[in-house]
């Protein structure tokens, strides 16, 4: 059985050792080398110590972690890095993760899901713990109902103003609508300018936009 490879930085010695001890208990994972910092990884690289999967904190003296990554995906791509931090900030995560890690999680996360992790990692896959999944969405779902709120205001429009509202989207001059639908050049330019206001637009292009987050062009 090919056991998973792990080199290990953390500049915590007792942080560490606890996590070599429990990656160490299994069987089908082996920790063939240790490093203070990114720098030290890429010593253990350069003599050969190549491992599949490189377990780094974010923050390391010397290199850190971003820097680890980079380096890495530049000369050894087909080693894979998971950060393992206490950061739980998105700027890092994301940062991470645009840099080149397959992993991020934090160093509360159980040991199970420590495992479930670097195994998932291994087989090719990028995997973000669950508790910052969970704070990640729960963030996207509250900014995506508070824009959906935002957006969609009920405006009362008429009969006349939605269907220059159609003609306005679909490109028609102020002249050709008036043309279209037998009124006057001036008529027309009160009711596009009765949508702005209505409808809180600064522009034509942001009165489409309205009308199509809004459903009045379906």
């Amino acid at each position: 059985m090919n056991k998973l490879k792990i080199i290990l930085a953390e500049d915590h010695n007792l942080v560490r050792n606890g996590i070599k001890m429990l990656l160490e208990s299994q069987a089908d994972i082996e920790v063939i080398a240790e490093a203070d910092d990114g720098q030290q990884v890429l010593e253990h690289l350069a003599a050969g110590i190549i491992p599949d999967i490189v377990l780094a904190d974010i923050n390391m003296p010397q290199m850190d972690g971003i820097s680890l990554i980079k380096a890495i995906k530049l000369t050894y791509p087909g080693i894979k890095v998971v950060i393992l931090s206490m950061l739980d900030n998105e700027k890092y995560v994301m940062q991470a993760f645009m840099e080149g890690s397959y992993g991020y999680i934090l160093k509360n996360v159980n040991e199970s899901e420590m495992l479930f992790a670097l195994k998932t990692v291994a087989g090719g896959d990028r995997y973000l713990c669950v508790e910052l999944t969970e704070t990640l969405l729960n963030r996207f779902i509250h900014q995506t109902s508070a824009q959906t709120e935002q957006e969609e205001v009920q405006v009362d429009l008429s009969m006349r103003e939605i269907e220059v509202l159609h003609l306005v989207a679909e490109g028609y001059t102020n002249q050709e609508m008036a043309d279209k639908l037998f009124l006057s050049k001036r008529t027309i330019e009160g009711h596009r300018q009765t949508l702005i206001d209505k409808t809180g637009s600064k522009n034509t292009a942001s009165l489409i936009r309205f009308a199509v987050v809004n459903g009045y062009l379906n």
